[in-house]
Parts: structure tokens; C-alpha cells; sequence
């Protein structure tokens, strides 16, 4: 029996290289280290940064005058006392977990198509983590006292309230942040040596020189490389799991009717996954078509992370059930309630939107033909990006906007100051990917000559 079409697109996928055919060493670091050192920077380039430089500019105005006026300038008041601030918060760290789940659990898995796309999603998740922080520091009111978050000794011999979720956030994120930035720095210090040995510019030598601490490719420096590199990996892989627990516990610690459930953890981390691999894919399909990476970024690794994408989404779909069965198995009139509010309630349509985005729009994964078509896959990652804000916004306002008494309901509507700040942390994020593409190479070199050394053993093998 002749094999139909879709086993035959089956077995393309699964047998896609890792690797485009025809490279070795050289063409591999000329091809990627070229993007950083090319001579004329491309119009598109700055078009794009100048755009979302002005955006920056724009978080800039909207940072500097709530920080004056005060954060009433938001939508926020009671009873949603929770607004733009939280819902971007989480939203910008569920974003930057992809980047640690590639760089650090494949890391350790040892999953080799995690090579094309481990630097700039490492990039990535210290971008999004510099955006999150932004929101819980001027939700403060105060954010000039923010260093109070931490057990520093002073005078007073005052310490944190840890009973708070504030300070879990702060110690949590800020470790987080920690253990990505000396991950990345660490995989990157090949590529700076290779890019201060390739430069003819004198000053791009320095700085690259400088950077790359004195690397010289020894054997004691390879073999420390891969020490500190595992080490990291091991640290960074349990805050996969503990930072969004955390941040899911701001919510689950509260009595609030949709909050207090404790599906809380493993649903908001299925959820960060979730966003960040969409944002992955957001990133890496229109890079791998701007720089013509077809032969590093393969059909192969979008396909897994299509899988990925469609894995997650069903424990987050499966969440979303959990959440309503709970609601109404618990007899609980509050739960039932707001359940029965968010599906029918003046927030309805945020609701309907979000099991369309993630729900629905994801099962198109299961098809193959989806998965090997660039734009479907891009057009996906897109529409969950937009779903998982409409969750964590449906999360926050319907939870607060009609409380336990109706005396105290009210409705949350965002100001052009709420709007103007989530807008200006878009425009910093992707001004940094713009200078991270520029500037530092977006693909591992040297691990991207192991999988060249590693695809030569298996040819010389068979």
C-alpha cells in the first residue's frame, strides 16, 4: 500500500536535519558572525529601531510623570485595585520562561535541536523579565523606597513583611533575572572571542575583547565552560517551576473567588510555557527570513516547537476546565458565581476571546501540514500571544470587579496612561532584540560547530 501524503509529510519531519547540508566550521561561523559584523547596517534595521526606540520614549514620559502625579493617573480602583500593572507583570514573566526551559532542561536533556534557537530565547527571557519589573515597582506608589524589599541591614532594624506577595515577587524575579543574565553571558563568551578575533574595526576588537574576559579557546577554559554551564542549568532549571508558582501564589494565598484554587501553580507554569514558546516562534520566524537562516533554523525545529506549543496549550485548555468543574463542584455560591460571571457576565467577550485563542486556534497544531507551514505556525504564535494577555486580564478584573458585596461592585476600564505604559514595555522589548540581533550574534557559534562536528561523526559512522 502506497504511503499517503501525510505519512510521507510525517516522515519529512521527522527526518529533517538539524542542520542545512553543505557546512563546515568556516561557513558556519562566516554566515552568522557576518549578520553582527557587517559593515553598512541594513535600512530596516533602523527603521525598526528608530520605531520602537520612540516607543521606549514613550515608557519613558508615561514612567517619569505617573511616578510624579501618582499611580491614580491608572484605571485602578476599588475593588479592582489590580489592573494593567499585574496583568503585564505576569504576562512579561510567562513570556521569558521559554528561554530558560530551552537554554536549561534540553540543556540538560541533551536535546540538540535546541541549538538554533536557545541564544536569542535566552535573550528573550532577559528582555521580558527587564519589562515585569517595571510594573510591580511603580505599583508600589512608592517605587524610590522599593530597595525595602529587601533584608538589608539598616538602622531602623526594620525587615520586609515576608508575609507579603510583593517581597516573594521581588526576591523571585530578581533571581531569575540573575541566573539568566550569568547564563546567557557565560554561553556567549565563545562568540565574543570569535567576534574580537573576526572584527577589523579597532574599537569593536576592545569592546568584544574586553567582553570575552581573555577566552582563548583552551582546553581548562572548554572544560570550565561546560562545568559553569551545567551548574547554571541546574540552578536555572527548578525556577522554571518556582518563579511562576510564585507569582501564581499572589493570586492562590488570597480567599478572592478566582484566585483561591490550587491548580494555581502547574496552570500558570503550562501557561508561562505556553506564551513563551509563542513568542519564540513570534521572534524566530521573521529572523530566520530576514537573515536567511533556513539552513540553521530548520523546518524541523519549528515542528517541535509547534508540538510544544500544542502540548502546553492542552494542559492550559485542561486548566481552564478544572477551573470551571472546581467552580461548581465545590457548592461554593462565590465560585459558582464568578464563573457564571465571566461567561456572561459585561467581561464575556474577553472570556470567549481568550477559549478561542488558546484553545481552539492551537488544535490546528495537530495537523501536520499546519505545522510545516511557516505562516500558519507564525499566525498561531500570534493569536496565543494575544490569548494568553486576554487570560491574565481575565484573571485580574473579573476576579475583583464584582465582590462579595454588589455595594462594592464597579467596573475596571483602562486610562491612556495604562495603555501608553504596556505600549512603551512593547517598544523596549523589541528595541532590545533589535540591538541583541545587531550587536551580539543571535546563534551559538560554537554549538552550532558541535552539531557540525556531530553530523560529520554520523555521516563518517553510516
Amino acid at each position: 500500500m502506497a504511503d499517503s501524503p501525510s505519512d510521507k509529510l510525517a516522515e519529512q519531519l521527522a527526518n529533517a536535519p538539524i542542520l542545512g547540508p553543505g557546512h563546515d566550521y568556516a561557513s558556519v561561523t562566516d554566515k552568522i558572525s557576518a549578520i553582527v559584523l557587517a559593515r553598512r547596517t541594513p535600512m530596516w534595521w533602523i527603521i525598526g529601531f528608530l520605531i520602537t526606540f520612540a516607543l521606549t520614549m514613550l515608557l519613558m514620559v508615561s514612567v517619569t510623570y505617573i511616578v510624579i502625579v501618582g499611580v491614580g493617573l491608572w484605571g485602578i480602583q476599588i475593588p479592582v485595585a489590580w489592573g494593567f500593572a499585574i496583568i503585564n507583570f505576569v504576562w512579561w514573566i510567562g513570556i521569558g520562561h521559554a528561554g530558560t526551559l530551552i537554554s536549561a532542561i534540553l540543556l540538560l536533556l541533551r536535546q540538540q535541536w535546541r541549538t538554533s534557537i536557545n541564544r536569542f530565547a535566552e535573550a528573550m527571557t532577559l528582555f521580558a523579565v527587564s519589562c515585569a519589573g517595571i510594573f510591580p515597582l511603580i505599583h508600589m506608589g512608592r517605587p524610590w523606597l522599593g530597595y525595602w524589599l529587601f533584608p538589608y541591614r539598616d538602622t531602623m532594624k526594620m525587615w520586609p513583611n515576608f508575609r507579603s506577595p510583593l517581597v516573594w515577587d521581588a526576591f523571585a524575579v530578581s533571581t531569575y533575572a540573575i541566573v539568566s543574565l550569568l547564563f546567557w553571558f557565560i554561553g556567549l563568551l565563545p562568540d565574543l572571542a570569535t567576534l574580537r578575533d573576526r572584527s577589523k574595526n579597532r574599537a569593536a576588537k576592545i569592546i568584544y575583547g574586553l567582553l570575552s574576559m581573555g577566552w582563548r579557546g583552551s582546553a581548562v577554559h572548554w572544560a570550565r565552560h561546560e562545568m559553569a554551564s551545567l551548574l547554571l542549568a541546574g540552578l536555572a532549571t527548578p525556577l522554571v517551576l518556582s518563579v511562576h508558582t510564585i507569582v501564581s501564589l499572589d493570586f492562590a494565598f488570597s480567599i478572592v473567588p478566582g484566585w483561591h484554587a490550587t491548580i494555581f501553580p502547574p496552570y500558570f507554569v503550562a501557561g508561562a510555557i505556553y506564551a513563551g514558546f509563542a513568542m519564540v516562534l513570534t521572534l524566530s520566524i521573521p529572523i530566520r527570513k530576514v537573515f536567511r537562516l533556513e539552513d540553521f533554523i530548520t523546518m524541523r525545529h519549528l515542528d517541535n516547537m509547534g508540538k510544544v506549543l500544542l502540548a502546553t496549550g492542552l494542559i492550559v485548555g485542561y486548566g481552564y476546565m478544572m477551573e470551571a468543574f472546581n467552580a461548581f463542584y465545590s457548592g461554593n455560591q462565590y465560585e459558582r458565581f464568578m464563573i457564571l460571571n465571566r461567561m456572561t457576565g459585561p467581561y464575556a467577550p474577553m472570556y470567549w476571546m481568550l477559549i478561542a485563542c488558546n484553545i481552539v486556534t492551537p488544535q490546528f497544531l495537530w495537523f501536520r501540514k499546519v505545522r510545516a507551514k511557516v505562516g500558519a505556525l507564525f499566525t498561531i504564535a500570534m493569536i496565543v500571544n494575544v490569548g494568553m494577555w486576554l487570560e491574565r486580564f481575565v484573571i485580574v478584573v473579573t476576579s475583583l470587579h464584582r465582590d462579595f458585596l454588589p455595594s462594592a461592585w464597579g467596573m475596571y476600564y483602562p486610562t491612556k496612561w495604562d495603555i501608553f505604559t504596556f505600549v512603551g514595555t512593547i517598544g523596549l522589548f523589541l528595541m532590545l532584540v533589535f540591538l541583541f540581533i545587531r550587536f551580539l550574534p543571535l546563534i551559538s557559534i560554537f554549538e552550532m560547530r558541535t552539531l557540525v562536528a556531530s553530523e560529520d561523526e554520523k555521516k563518517a559512522a553510516s
